[in-house]
């Protein structure tokens, strides 16, 4: 599906500046640290790849696109039981602190990886979801919302959990606030 630039929400435009941005930018807050700067992961719960980029030792933003199970929207469910879950394809751009690094470094734990507790803010677009019988509003959704989570890596396999409230609207209008999403995920790190 092509959609001409000009009907791409305004909110996707802004995310999409902050990632073309973010090459540029980085240099001003670059430091020497042990962070891995780039990590590219293969995720097994909901399929997908994920791109993460340190820009600090304690900040990252990471990309994800993938496609699984994921759930309806109440709002944005025109037939159907609310919360049906749903298969589709999804882009998500995760924003995330890493609080207690000195601390795990303090304390001689692991920090590879990007390994430490966050606090973060992420941004989902969720596409047209394949047969299942759950008939949405729009083809196409969003949502954003803050986060709180873990990240970890042994040796090579990474887990991931973040929960959080989210705000979730389409492309016509329907909105809403889902007061609990989470995500829990085990990737394998391809690069570091």
């Amino acid at each position: 599906m092509n959609m001409p630039l000009y009907k791409i929400p305004e909110i996707m435009k802004k995310i999409l500046l902050i990632l073309i941005l973010i090459p540029v930018i980085n240099p001003v807050f670059a430091q020497e640290n042990e962070s891995s700067k780039h990590i590219v992961r293969v995720l097994f719960i909901n399929p997908g790849i994920e791109y993460e980029y340190s820009l600090t030792e304690r900040s990252k933003i990471s990309g994800n696109i993938g496609y699984g199970l994921l759930p309806s929207y109440p709002n944005t469910t025109a037939e159907q039981p609310k919360n049906t879950p749903m298969f589709a394809p999804f882009f998500d751009i995760h924003y995330k602190f890493i609080y207690n690094r000195n601390k795990r470094k303090a304390a001689n734990k692991d920090v590879s990886c990007n390994a430490g507790d966050f606090f973060g803010i992420k941004a989902i677009t969720r596409g047209q979801n394949f047969d299942n019988g759950l008939v949405r509003t729009d083809k196409v959704d969003f949502s954003v919302g803050p986060t709180w989570g873990v990240q970890r890596t042994y040796h090579k396999i990474s887990l991931l959990f973040d929960i959080g409230p989210k705000y979730y609207f389409d492309r016509k209008g329907n909105t809403g606030f889902y007061p609990v999403m989470f995500e829990l995920n085990i990737g394998y790190v391809l690069k570091k």
